[in-house]
């Protein structure tokens, strides 16, 4: 195997499935991560042709090193590694959750720091080597909802300039991508997406496909490294009292 591989956690659904797409499309193999997703992992990566899947569950940080060691061993040509896999349960600012907390911090911060290392410490790459970690508007735009998840973002944020100034060789990069409201997130109903997601400076729904240009863009070696970019119609501009969720249900409210 030649081609640029990627792996891309959370690689089988969502945002991280089109990113599997996006990259495959650029001509790149791309490694699926899955937890439970087995069947949408498997379909996926018949439907790519140079893909491959592996499943590892998240919470144990061991087991992400781990895998990465594994896949560094065998990968001749791994450019890339892009954190994207995330929990996101509820807890509010005045009710901390303890164990949606310890899962979202174990999950979105503990083991994409780990595997980050781990990547930039095992990986070969007969070009560049790229870190990409998915983090949430919300790092600049917070509000009292999800208080767990943002707490974990925020801690994944930052990661990318330490690892960026303290981890990194010469080729080496690390990135961020900050990502607004983009698909149905919960209970929503179509109604209620369709108006969340324009709740942005730009007034417009901000698309998946944009977040793949954007990660292409990063792992492309064009932007210095430590950097992170906003990928969310100028939302993280905004001070929001709520999540948009509650935002357009307050609105379609008063509208009726």
């Amino acid at each position: 195997m030649t081609l640029p591989a990627v792996l891309i956690t959370g690689g089988a659904t969502r945002i991280g499935a089109a990113l599997s797409r996006g990259f495959a499309a650029a001509g790149w193999h791309v490694v699926i991560h899955y937890k439970s997703s087995s069947s949408p992992a498997d379909e996926l990566a018949a439907e790519l042709g140079t893909a491959e899947t592996v499943r590892c569950d998240l919470s144990d940080d061991d087991a992400a090193a781990a895998m990465i060691a594994n896949l560094a061993e065998r990968l001749p040509n791994w450019r890339c590694l892009i954190n994207s896999a995330s929990v996101f349960d509820y807890d509010g600012a005045t009710n901390l959750d303890p164990a949606t907390n310890r899962e979202a911090m174990q999950v979105n911060a503990l083991a994409p720091a780990r595997m980050s290392q781990a990547f930039l410490s095992h990986a070969v790459s007969s070009a560049q080597r790229c870190v990409i970690q998915i983090t949430d508007m919300k790092i600049a735009n917070p509000n009292p909802d999800f208080f767990s998840y943002t707490m974990s973002k925020n801690a994944l944020a930052s990661t990318i300039k330490m690892l960026a100034k303290g981890a990194t060789g010469e080729r080496d990069r690390v990135y961020g991508i900050a990502p607004g409201a983009i698909l149905a997130s919960h209970d929503q109903s179509e109604e209620e997406t369709e108006l969340s997601h324009r709740l942005n400076l730009l007034q417009r729904k901000t698309g998946a496909d944009e977040i793949v240009d954007a990660a292409l863009f990063l792992a492309s070696d064009k932007l210095r490294s430590g950097e992170t970019l906003f990928i969310d119609s100028g939302q993280h501009l905004l001070d929001q009292d709520r999540d948009v969720i509650w935002l357009a249900r307050e609105q379609a409210e008063a509208a009726r």
